[in-house]
């Protein structure tokens, strides 16, 4: 037993290196950045030609435990015994992701159990660290400073590598993450998704060789279930590789070129370019020069070698949260891929997103996802954030980057509703049963003596699934004059906007007045005579409220153009920007003005008035269940006085 490299060891030293590790994920990065450092310095020191480096990790969530092995160059015994001693590094600049030293101190002292093992030619030596954290924590001089004693392996994996290092960390007592099982993922398909990018082990622009690293992940759950994946490449999952309908820029421009040495519209581009869900492009340091940056921002493009990956979507929601949730199945609310600027450095993704700053279109901060690659720039102590300078121009790049991208969203997919995605594209026989189930999961039933006579039932059969069925819907309750007063002007698929409409009181003005019974969409009393039109005015269709939201934000439709918003559904998103008050409120009534209006939005700064909103799947459940969609009503918006 001895304290290891006691001589070195000052609490307020060990305490600062702590204190600059603040991530969940820091542990896993410190371990598999060491290892994949020791595979690849084997290999560079002329290993075998049929060695493959490889790393092997459990997740033992029962035990509160993390295993790392490797197959690497192993520790000799001097690096051993010095390995926790704060600031000493055994790895040289240039030839490895990390050499500051405190990696190591971070880990023994980080935590109240390390152990650590080494297998060399020269033989093979384990240990373990107990209380690390406890001592460094110990103000009063209560716990004994922790002592490096003898110990057996408890990773398998180490019994079966010729040469190598392994890590065990245990997680208990006041370290982060105090429960591996923090964030919802229990099986190994979970985590490989987690740390491939959140951690060094998805290699950022490498890992391409025609021997790349390998790893196998083990995952052990709470019941002892064991879930594994074994021989996976150390890639980053980059949105392209894992989201299906996209395409490349570069492969769009080269075809757009073959169009034009045939003397053809480059904008006539297969149709394997049209209706994706993203758009992707790489850009090296000489690429980057193109930018508009100033001279030491060129500078530091060609000092640390940089280089930027771009990925832009037609929507967050339905194709990064989609992947998420349905194809990652990771917890509700976990976005692993997400919109924002991710710094990397050597290989290695460093901390967390990054805002994307955009002076306008701020809605494309979340369809985006940039990354900014730096060569050898070492971020401060632990993983605290890189130079000022270095950020700043990372920014600039990325709000460059989708400057760039979201020219082409005219080939992307439109925003239109919950079955518009490439994802969920279906073979003529598929969409037609899928369709079928859907009409019998989600039927439109309204029936009323007072409205689409003869029959006095609508004839649409199932729930709108799109923005094209909510047009379909409403021509339908226009028609059968369960809305009443509106005038279509014109309708358009390729404007900026849906249509033209006038509001009109045609004779006779009782048509327009409200009945509870018969006609429970009307207005208590007009101040405007019979045949009252008004100037035209713009109107939007929308499967759900939250992608008019979207658009504004996005400044490919004004707020102040929108007179009327159609929607199924109203969503959560207009909480941003508005007081939605409900018509179908009884109390609510005398503030309606035009025939089946159910909302208005009003700014929620102002309180000025700023659109008519029809809410469709509201307004059915209102003429179906009158009493039971009003108290739905004042639960959601109160009652306006």
């Amino acid at each position: 037993k001895c304290p290891m490299g006691a001589h070195l060891l000052h609490k307020r030293d060990i305490s600062n290196i702590l204190k600059s590790y603040v991530g969940f994920y820091d542990p896993f990065s410190e371990l598999i950045q060491n290892a994949l450092d020791a595979v690849d310095l084997r290999m560079k020191k002329g290993a075998d030609s049929n060695y493959q480096r490889k790393v092997w990790i459990t997740i033992n969530l029962k035990d509160n435990q993390l295993s790392i092995t490797d197959n690497g160059i192993g520790f000799g015994d001097n690096q051993f015994k010095m390995f926790l001693t704060p600031s000493i590094s055994f790895k040289s600049p240039g030839e490895a992701r990390g050499n500051k030293g405190v990696g190591a101190t971070y880990l023994g002292y980080g935590f109240n159990f390390l152990q650590m093992g080494t297998k060399t030619p020269e033989g093979t030596m384990v240990t373990e660290i107990k209380n690390g954290r406890e001592w460094v924590d110990d103000h009063e001089a209560k716990t004994s400073r922790p002592l490096v004693k003898e110990s057996t392996a408890i990773h398998a994996s180490f019994t079966n590598v010729d040469q190598g290092s392994t890590f065990t960390l245990g997680f208990e007592g006041n370290v982060r993450p105090r429960d591996l099982g923090w964030n919802g993922a229990t099986t190994a398909d979970q985590w490989k998704t987690l740390l491939l990018i959140k951690t060094p082990l998805g290699q950022i622009f490498g890992n391409d060789e025609s021997k790349p690293t390998l790893f196998d992940l083990e995952v052990i759950d709470k019941t002892d279930s064991i879930t594994k994946v074994t021989d996976q490449k150390c890639t980053y999952i980059l949105p392209h590789y894992v989201i299906k309908g996209t395409a490349d820029i570069s492969d769009i421009l080269a075809e757009q070129q073959k169009l034009l040495d045939k003397g053809k519209d480059p904008s006539k581009l297969p149709p394997k370019y049209k209706r994706l869900n993203g758009v992707y492009d790489f850009w090296d340091t000489e690429k980057l020069c193109d930018f508009r940056l100033d001279d030491i921002q060129k500078a530091l493009l060609k000092e640390y070698s940089i280089s930027a990956y771009g990925f832009f979507c037609y929507s967050a929601v339905k194709v990064l949260d989609k992947f998420n949730d349905d194809t990652a199945k990771l917890r509700k609310g976990l976005r692993i891929i997400k919109g924002g600027l991710q710094l990397a450095t050597n290989g290695m993704p460093q901390g967390e997103l990054v805002v994307i700053p955009l002076t306008s279109n701020i809605g494309y901060q979340n369809q985006s996802h940039v990354i900014v690659h730096f060569q050898n720039a070492d971020p401060d102590l632990g993983r605290k954030g890189f130079q000022p300078e270095l950020e700043e121009l990372a920014e600039t790049i990325s709000a460059a980057i989708v400057g760039k991208l979201k020219q082409w969203r005219h080939i992307l997919l439109t925003d239109r509703g919950p079955g518009d995605s490439h994802q969920e594209e279906l073979n003529l026989d598929q969409w037609i049963e899928a369709q079928k189930i859907y009409e019998k999961d989600h039927p439109v039933l309204l029936t009323n003596t007072n409205f689409f006579i003869p029959v006095n039932e609508i004839s649409i059969s199932a729930e709108p699934s799109s923005e094209q069925d909510v047009v379909a819907l409403f021509n339908q309750l226009l028609a059968g004059g369960v809305i009443r007063g509106i005038l279509m002007m014109a309708s358009s698929s390729h404007h900026q906007y849906d249509g033209l409409y006038r509001y009109h009181l045609r004779a006779p003005l009782v048509n327009h007045i409200y009945d509870e019974s018969s006609n429970p969409l009307g207005i208590e009393g007009s101040p405007n005579q019979e045949d009252f039109t008004t100037k035209p005015y713009v109107l939007e269709f929308k499967h759900n409220i939250n992608a008019l939201i979207s658009d504004f934000e996005n400044e490919e439709k004004h707020e102040s153009s929108v007179h009327l918003a159609i929607a199924w559904e109203i969503g959560n998103r207009w909480k941003e920007r508005y007081q939605a008050i409900s018509l179908l409120i009884p109390d609510n009534l005398h503030l309606r003005q035009f025939h089946g209006v159910t909302h208005e939005f009003h700014d929620d700064n102002t309180g000025e008035k700023r659109m008519d909103v029809i809410i469709l799947k509201d307004l059915i459940n209102f003429l179906n269940n009158r009493k039971k969609e009003i108290i739905n009503q004042e639960s959601i918006y109160g009652v306006t006085v």
